[in-house]
């Protein structure tokens, strides 16, 4: 009788328990969570590395040799990002764009300081040429534009800077140079324009 009980015992040993199951996904789970958090902890380690002043975008970087255009963005690892819209022309023969901060980093932005007062530049010529011959723009309402600049840029907060120039002929391209101030180093991120 002994063993009658104990190969029916055997017999109906119970069903896998759920609770097995749930541990399994659960444990499943916190793994991938941990995986993420890995990766994105040594993006953001990487990112210190090389401070937050650098620019971080697909195509074109925004350096000399590879401008952005107009209607483009420059991203910041910190947040930041800059937009240069299209030149508008008026019949004076005036153009007008702007160029627009958007504060996504921690902090509140100084971007008119006075010890960082090239925080917008315009030069003539395509950008990366140290000399452009017989090319000139006048930019018009700089004043205006440091006026815009003044007032801190809090956090979360966006600020639009008009632009108003006045190339010496219709068709001349300019570079917009956009160095937003950063206590340690920022990368100047330049749009190169044609006015015409």
């Amino acid at each position: 009788m002994d063993t009658e009980e104990a190969t029916t015992a055997a017999e109906t040993s119970p069903a896998a328990s759920p609770r097995g199951f749930y541990g399994c996904v659960i444990a499943l789970i916190v793994f991938f969570t941990l995986i993420a958090l890995g990766a994105h902890a040594l993006t953001e380690f990487e990112k210190g590395l090389d401070g937050d002043g650098q620019l971080e975008q697909p195509g074109s970087s925004g350096s000399a040799y590879r401008p952005l255009g107009p209607g483009m963005t420059a991203r910041y690892e910190d947040g930041l990002w800059v937009t240069v819209s299209f030149p508008e022309r008026h019949d004076d023969g005036t153009y007008s764009l702007t160029v627009t901060f958007k504060n996504g980093t921690d902090d509140e932005l100084r971007l008119g300081d006075e010890a960082f007062s090239d925080t917008l530049d315009v030069e003539p010529g395509a950008s990366g040429q140290d000399y452009a011959p017989g090319h000139d723009v006048n930019w018009l309402n700089g004043d205006e534009a440091a006026s815009a600049l003044a007032p801190p840029l809090p956090e979360g907060d966006e600020r639009t800077v008009p632009v108003r120039l006045k190339p010496e002929r219709k068709g001349d391209p300019v570079t917009l140079e956009v160095t937003p101030p950063h206590p340690g180093y920022r990368e100047t991120a330049r749009f190169q324009l044609t006015l015409g």
